[in-house]
């Protein structure tokens, strides 16, 4: 390559979303933040710099692509687009044909990154022939064979990841291949729910995104925040708290936030004034308030911009995040809760 030539950066990414009979409850809204995700990738791609190309898939006992590898500022709205089926739910077929279609992908010149996100509400049931009816299930052998070959053999810039709706496909989607680190469980019974599941598919690309200016190509830590960001872009656009408003708690047990907080002299626990140190997956809710901390020197940033920085711009809703690793920086989310678990090894921070 000619020393002055421009290497730019080209994400593809592929939205693969249940159709089958179970999402019926769920249509309008889905179409709705799907949008909004698009619009989110869209934001973020302006603002790097980046080319970000879309597909979009739905699956039910039958996969159709909706949309191939469109910029996403040309992108229509999903509606017109998506209609949920009464069908079964061919998720590891889904889940190979969007790789497979990406795989064509000339990459010869740019830098390519590649991001799938499947979206389900069930488990798989059809691949190979719908089984609802026959229960065959002799025929999802060579299927799950497939798949764990695949994702296995997957190019270090290819991050594949999907929301499940229990633990138990959260374990089925490890068997697949899906790293344990890019799987998010998502609440399927309800509206909210799919208002967090595009959430925190929509925070994930945006650290997905930002991640690829540090160089970063490929994750299996998805569903993680915090590791993409710098103390340089914490102090540029949060603002600093006063040291002598708050206080940061070490935890050496499980405890309840209450109790732990009033053993405390010269600290009473009140609702609200209490941040927890994220770690494994917690629900941070819209009114939710976070906090970043050095690590180094303990000092504090919040204001408007802390959820932005952290989940990614016009995120409104419940996003379910855990702590990425990052060596410089800490993430605190604020609890209203009088009875929340404090976990061993963290800290608490308090405003006082």
């Amino acid at each position: 390559m000619s020393a002055n030539k421009i290497q730019h950066k080209v994400n593809h990414v592929a939205l693969v979303v249940d159709c089958s009979g179970s999402m019926r409850q769920h249509q309008s809204q889905l179409i709705r933040v799907v949008d909004e995700f698009v619009a989110g990738l869209k934001a973020e791609s302006d603002s790097l710099g980046h080319e970000t190309r879309i597909s979009l898939y739905s699956f039910d006992h039958k996969v159709e692509n909706l949309v191939w590898d469109m910029d996403v500022k040309h992108l229509p709205s999903m509606r017109g687009l998506y209609k949920v089926n009464n069908g079964a739910t061919a998720l590891i077929e889904a889940s190979l044909k969007s790789l497979d279609d990406l795989g064509h992908i000339w990459e010869e010149y740019g830098e390519h990154s590649f991001l799938q996100i499947v979206v389900t509400d069930g488990e798989e049931n059809a691949s190979g022939g719908d089984r609802r009816h026959d229960g065959d299930m002799a025929i999802l052998g060579p299927w799950l064979d497939k798949i764990a070959a695949k994702m296995g053999g997957l190019p270090g810039h290819w991050t594949s990841a999907i929301l499940v709706p229990n633990s138990l496909a959260k374990r089925t989607a490890q068997n697949y291949g899906f790293p344990a680190g890019n799987i998010a469980i998502w609440d399927a019974d309800s509206q909210e729910g799919v208002e967090e599941a595009i959430g925190t598919v929509r925070a994930a690309a945006t650290s997905f995104l930002r991640g690829r200016e540090k160089g970063v190509r490929g994750t299996k830590n998805l569903f993680a925040v915090g590791q993409d960001i710098s103390i340089d872009e914490v102090r540029a656009n949060l603002e600093p708290i006063p040291a002598d408003k708050y206080r940061l708690l070490k935890v050496d047990k499980e405890i309840e936030i209450r109790p732990f907080v009033d053993s405390h002299p010269g600290v009473t626990y009140e609702r609200g004034a209490c941040y927890y140190q994220l770690g494994t997956r917690a629900q941070v809710q819209p009114n939710k308030e976070v906090i970043v901390v050095e690590k180094d020197t303990d000092r504090a940033y919040t204001g408007d911009a802390a959820r932005s920085l952290l989940f990614g711009t016009g995120i409104q809703g419940t996003v379910s995040v855990k702590a990425g690793n990052n060596p410089k920086l800490e993430v605190y989310v604020q609890s209203r809760s009088v009875n929340r678990k404090l976990k061993p090894q963290t800290r608490l921070l308090i405003m006082l």
